[in-house]
């Protein structure tokens, strides 16, 4: 009956079982061989050598990665409707020193290189303002929609013809990578990304998420911004043993694809009521005030989006029997 966030959701059986197989004397911090274990693994699931930091939430990653791309003195590109902009309460900023967020258009929150160039084209590369150092982009975006490997691609040229760091920020990657059915290299690195934080907490995981570097150079400064965060743990194996248990028979797929399905139930019972394209397993809809009144008296939990609007979130144990009364409340509202 709860379709409030994806961050309520319970911890997967697999992970609270590894967090105890990882109860046990070992050495500290992230020396342990389940953090030591990370970039093979991760490296096999991207196709390519990558460096992995555990963090304790996808903020963390998402600055922990900027502050790696861009100087206290630069900028970052992002839609103006980016988790960076609009909901880690400065973080960025703060992460960065003082780099500033240059806000682009786009519709459904992704940006497109045209909407980013005319962002970089409006700056004037001198003393007096921020020069731009990284673009960064949310995949699958705020408003549950996913960019393509074309997309990616696109963005990551641009971003390496004017130079700039390319961050991901996958909160919702696995249900980008599913609704793809693209290959984790394929929504990366391979279109030019250099850094990605892989979210695993609103998948099923607890308290652990992957900030990945395809470009080790920015992994290697970013262990001591890390220990100066306050983020390198010291018990970090329990953190490290989540992000391998869901890599285990790819339980972070299965996860995606169970809500993305859920999401796509809502979906065809919404009909016209859809205000974006269900991508993921996030659902926009249009509601009136009584109408919400309505399905929330009926046990229903979503968040409000603005006036008139609703979003609904699938989380990765909600099967078919527990979507299905929801898509029948929304549908019966004609």
């Amino acid at each position: 009956m709860r379709f409030f966030s994806d961050n309520a959701a319970p911890v997967h059986p697999a992970v609270l079982r590894a967090i105890a197989a990882a109860d046990s004397l070992d050495t500290a911090y992230d020396g342990d061989r389940w953090s030591k274990a990370l970039d093979e693994r991760f490296s096999a699931l991207f196709e390519t050598a990558v460096r992995v930091l555990w963090v304790p939430s996808g903020t963390a990653a998402n600055c922990l990665a900027l502050a790696a791309l861009c100087p206290p003195h630069g900028s970052v590109v992002c839609h103006r409707e980016a988790h960076i902009q609009n909901d880690e309460c400065g973080a960025p900023e703060f992460y960065t020193h003082g780099a500033k967020l240059l806000l682009a258009e786009g519709e459904g929150a992704k940006l497109t290189p045209a909407t980013a160039a005319a962002v970089l084209d409006r700056q004037r590369y001198d003393v007096h303002q921020q020069r731009p150092h990284a673009l960064s982009i949310t995949n699958a975006t705020e408003y549950g929609r996913v960019y393509t490997p074309a997309e990616v691609a696109a963005l990551g040229a641009l971003a390496k013809e004017r130079k700039l760091g390319f961050h991901i920020d996958g909160a919702r990657f696995a249900n980008a990578v599913v609704s793809t059915g693209a290959s984790p290299a394929d929504l990366t690195w391979r279109g030019g990304a250099d850094a990605l934080s892989f979210g695993f907490v609103k998948n099923g995981g607890m308290n652990a998420e992957a900030l990945v570097f395809f470009d080790h150079a920015l992994a290697d400064a970013t262990l001591y911004r890390r220990k100066r965060a306050g983020h390198l743990l010291s018990k970090g194996r329990y953190l490290a043993a989540q992000l391998l248990a869901m890599l285990d028979d790819d339980i972070w797929l299965a996860c995606a694809r169970g809500a993305n399905a859920g999401a796509a139930l809502l979906a065809q019972a919404a009909g016209a009521r859809l205000l974006h394209p269900v991508e993921a397993n996030e659902v926009f809809l249009r509601v009136t005030a009584d109408e919400a009144a309505s399905l929330r008296a009926a046990g229903f939990d979503f968040y409000d989006w603005g006036v008139g609007e609703a979003r609904l979130v699938v989380s990765w144990n909600q099967r078919a029997e527990d979507i299905r009364p929801l898509a029948d409340a929304i549908a019966a509202l004609g």
